[in-house]
């Protein structure tokens, strides 16, 4: 079984896909409206659907003859704390870097 946190990366790594969630933070919506915006068949934005679903980030629903999608955000609460731990790095300062090297080295061969 495959790790949910690997999951979700795969899932995510589709621009496509990642369209799809940004749309769906708005409301709730019916898979031909997702679709709408999409240069693809029908077909094609179900199976980036299927992929989103098995990996938790949305849900899908059948109200009457419409499927509707919904974002499940919780899905992302682990990546997000995994990519968080990350975050306890200080970014580096390359103009600080830079004139550190040029006072250590001789003749300035920092550069």
């Amino acid at each position: 079984m495959a790790d949910p946190i690997d999951t979700v990366f795969s899932a995510l790594a589709d621009p496509t896909r990642r369209a799809i969630l940004s749309m769906l933070l708005e409301d709730d919506m019916a898979v031909t409206d997702v679709a709408e915006p999409f240069a693809m068949s029908l077909a094609a934005i179900s199976k980036h659907l299927t992929i989103l679903t098995r990996a938790g980030l949305i849900s899908q629903e059948k109200r009457g003859r419409v499927k509707w999608c919904k974002l499940q955000p919780d899905a992302m609460r682990a990546t997000s704390v995994w990519m968080q731990s990350f975050g306890q790095f200080e970014p580096v300062n390359l103009d600080a870097f830079e004139r550190f090297l040029a006072a250590e080295l001789p003749d300035g061969t920092a550069r």
